[in-house]
């Protein structure tokens, strides 16, 4: 494609390849108004029916994400550090300089592309996406996050000098510094993320020549130059527009509408006309800088009208200004687009890349298209998680928060030909299905899960119960029914015995997983299948250790962070099926007998004020009797809600902190709790139409053997009893799916789109017998002493909110704290594949 994507003048006079062109025109048409293109892809990464799906290298050489998606990446793999998530070509296009802002190290490596290897590195406090090189060269500015400043590094040959830094604001002001780029040879366009300012800066002095104020909460992303008429245009990431600035005095002139979470922009045509990233709606929009009008909007998505969900971030184009990328950081390619006739853009197909691609570059010099992974190659076990025996808790290397390691994909300008090639890889890594139908594979006769929207079922209420990050083999590990690790099980039957009667008697899902890493995005993934670019972007800075600005952005504490998409209640109010809250998306008082509140419009009237949300003080017993209390008032009433949500989070733990409730106690309380909320419902009017569906928020504290991202759920109900293990292959938008399914509902993105229906669980003919919740066999009382190994770590652990602590540390706590210091380590499980281009 080296004609096609840096001379396509010259290949739009080719004959051969207009006709390669119009075939891909035509197969992409044809994946518009029907599946069958799509569905032929997809079929090879269905399970076979005489082979487990797990997570990792399939048969068909493509990695299995837990997410149901898949990865076939082409081109050269170089390795990086945790989330990659900017790329910066240098001047002479010989090196690549590549910014690192996830929850290991920050710094910014620089990759020389011939040798197509990391050459230096250099770190930095702390840094949140903004980098970019001077007009000559010779320096390189890098954001300094929520230190409020700017790194500025000499650059030569590939290395970097001691960089001098720039206070922006004071280090103590809440400003966060995002985008950063030069305005001219010595001064810089600084964006403050929570300051809603853009900042000019002289490099010489390090003196502000003016701050432009943006409206509130417009979360100002990225800020360019247009040279030919003196005007900044700043992506508002928490708006829909792009702010446009004057550059001699910051003055705010006016706001260009775009679509949901604008990102990255690049100018065309001597600054006419802009595109514009908008990673929250599937699109990059073409504007008219004369006037701000919207010239055309550019849907990268696999199919047009897909659901939200693939967040294309990043952009860029060619030098020859013909040819669009965009990557798609949640569908796992870049889209190619023939924008030579401006407002009436082509798809050229796509490219297969890595896990949560970040950034892409053309790399004029090189003809060869540059793109960050910002999660690498594939996900992987973590035995090596909350360990025992692994000396001080620092030592602990397997937490889900940084284990995924980035990787640089250099991929040669693909032909014609091999541009279609890597389209078709595209469609097939993707399980989407162009009419987002469900995957009908494991149905079964009459089975109660409806085969499409709309159909009618026996089941009319859903009980959604979301707990606080455990994995399988911590719960379910002793179950040699299933695929379990009994080294690696700290909550036994013993603790669990509800937990355990509920898998068998129901069913056990002993293949489950999280699309999430931690609670931040766990509880976006758990209630709108989805977690937007600023949640995945942003956690990380608070979950190594902020500075307490960027703080947890979910759960409604960020309006920013809610998808264009909704959430589960928005489905819900869309189709008139009622809902309910208990806790989740909920602020509790300052005391437990204070009502609490939510900021989520949607839940206005359908939350209970008197249910504790996340509050380990407050017992998870207490919790099941106020649900119980209400459920038998909604049933009185004749107002059970068709979709009720509630939070049971005390499985969380304290860890060992002096004096209160040991983890094994913490659980044993969740246990008791989750046994009389489905006793009571058992018994209710309702039991005969119900389903109750129990889920972690994410699995962030702790180890399993298959896969970082393998939970507890549980799935409960009289079409659900008859004690079968169920090894399909699900996830979390896979209940969210089921759910839908039942009430009606059309699915919010393309993840519960494409997720597999939880059909194999159910079936037909329903066992209407009550469960008997099981009573506690361990010492609910049982209280941390001082002697608790951890006990003084513990205290210094901020465990107010959930994940507000180490959560690192916390895990090697919550084990040493059950099986002791001593216990064996485990043997330690690697990659489950070795791939062949990784660069050592």
């Amino acid at each position: 494609m080296k004609d096609l994507t840096f001379d396509f003048v010259h290949t739009l006079r080719s004959g051969a390849t207009r006709c390669l062109l119009l075939t891909l025109a035509f197969s992409w048409f044809c994946s518009m108004t029907n599946s069958a293109v799509a569905q032929e892809n997809k079929s090879v990464a269905l399970p076979s029916t005489n082979r487990l799906e797990l997570p990792g290298l399939q048969p068909n050489q493509q990695i299995l994400l837990p997410n149901g998606w898949s990865l076939e990446p082409q081109g050269k793999q170089v390795e990086l550090g945790d989330f990659p998530v900017n790329l910066a070509i240098s001047k002479d296009g010989l090196y690549c300089a590549i910014l690192h802002a996830g929850y290991g190290p920050h710094e910014v490596r620089i990759v020389e592309l011939e040798s197509q290897k990391v050459i230096s590195t250099a770190s930095v406090p702390q840094t949140f996406f903004g980098m970019s090189f001077s007009s000559d060269g010779t320096q390189l500015a890098v954001s300094g996050g929520e230190d409020e400043c700017v790194y500025l590094f000499g650059f030569d040959s590939g290395f970097l000098t001691k960089p001098q830094t720039l206070a922006v604001v004071a280090k103590e002001e809440r400003y966060v510094v995002s985008g950063v780029n030069w305005l001219n040879d010595h001064e810089l366009i600084v964006c403050g993320l929570l300051a809603d300012q853009v900042t000019v800066l002289d490099t010489r002095n390090g003196e502000v020549r003016f701050r432009a104020q943006l409206p509130k909460e417009s979360f100002p992303y990225d800020a360019i130059v247009n040279p030919d008429n003196g005007l900044i245009y700043t992506s508002a990431w928490g708006k829909k527009n792009v702010a446009v600035i004057q550059a001699t005095d910051g003055k705010l002139l006016s706001e260009f509408p775009t679509l949901s979470h604008p990102t990255e922009m690049k100018l065309l045509d001597g600054g006419a006309l802009l595109l514009v990233a908008c990673s929250d709606e599937n699109s990059v929009v073409l504007l008219d800088t004369r006037d701000g009008r919207l010239r055309e909007v550019i849907k990268t998505s696999l199919f047009p009208t897909a659901s939200n969900g693939s967040t294309p971030a990043s952009i860029d184009v060619s030098s020859d200004g013909k040819v669009l990328l965009a990557a798609n950081a949640d569908n796992n390619n870049v889209a190619v687009f023939n924008i030579g006739e401006r407002g009436k853009s082509q798809s050229l197909g796509f490219i297969p890349v890595g896990w949560y691609p970040t950034s892409v570059r053309f790399d004029q010099e090189s003809k060869t298209i540059l793109v960050v992974n910002g999660k690498g190659l594939t996900s992987r076990a973590n035995v090596h998680g909350s360990n025992p025996n692994l000396n001080p808790p620092a030592t602990v290397r397997e937490y889900i928060g940084g284990l995924f390691k980035g990787t640089l994909s250099i991929i040669d300008s693909p032909s014609p030909a091999e541009m279609a090639a890597m389209t078709t890889t595209a469609f097939a890594c993707s399980p989407l299905d162009s009419q987002e139908k469900p995957n009908t594979q494991n149905i079964s006769a009459n089975n109660p899960i409806p085969s499409q929207v709309g159909d009618p079922s026996p089941i009319k209420h859903c009980i959604y119960i979301i707990k606080e990050n455990r994995t399988y083999d911590q719960v379910f590990g002793d179950l040699p029914q299933g695929n379990g690790d009994e080294s690696l099980c700290i909550f036994p039957r013993q603790v669990t015995p509800n937990h355990h009667a509920l898998a068998e008697q129901f069913v056990l899902l002993d293949n489950f997983y999280v699309e999430s890493e931690v609670s931040a995005d766990g509880h976006e993934w758990t209630m709108a299948a989805y977690a937007t670019d600023f949640v995945e972007k942003t956690w990380p800075l608070s979950y190594r250790g902020g500075r307490g600005k960027l703080t947890y952005p979910a759960e409604g504490k960020f309006e920013i962070a809610e998808p264009s998409s909704g959430y589960f209640w928005d489905k819900c109010r869309e189709r008139n099926v009622g809902y309910f809250s208990f806790g989740e998306f909920v602020n509790n008082g300052p005391t437990a007998n204070d009502p609490a509140t939510t900021k989520v419009e949607a839940l206005f009237g359908h939350f209970d004020p008197q249910f504790r949300s996340y509050d380990l003080d407050y017992t998870d017993i207490k919790r099941a009797e106020r649900f119980i209390e209400r459920w038998n008032q909604f049933e009185a009433e004749g107002k059970v809600p068709g979709f009720t949500v509630m939070r049971l989070p005390n499985d969380h733990t304290y860890g060992t902190r002096v004096g209160k409730p040991t983890p094994t106690a913490m659980v044993a309380d969740n246990d008791v709790a989750l046994g009389m909320i489905v006793e009571a419902l058992s018994k209710s009017k309702s039991w005969k139409e119900l389903a109750i569906f129990v889920i972690e928020d994410d699995a962030q504290n702790g180890s399993d053997h298959v896969d970082a991202h393998r939970t507890v759920a549980l799935a409960i109900s009289p079409y659900t009893r008859g004690g079968k293990v169920d090894s399909t292959m699900y996830s979390t938008a896979s209940m969210l799916r089921t759910m839908g399914l039942i009430l009606g509902l059309d699915p919010m993105t393309q993840f519960d789109a494409a997720a597999r229906p939880m059909y194999a669980s159910f079936a037909a003919q329903p066992d209407f017998a009550p469960y008997k919740a099981l009573p506690a066999q361990v010492d609910l009382n049982a209280k941390n002493d001082a002697l608790a190994w951890g006990a003084d770590l513990s205290e210094q652990l901020d465990l107010a909110s959930e994940d507000a602590a180490d959560d690192l540390l916390f895990g090697d706590i919550v084990w040493r704290s059950v099986k002791g210091a001593g216990h064996p380590m485990p043997p330690p499980v690697r990659a489950a594949f070795v791939f062949p281009d990784l660069d050592d």
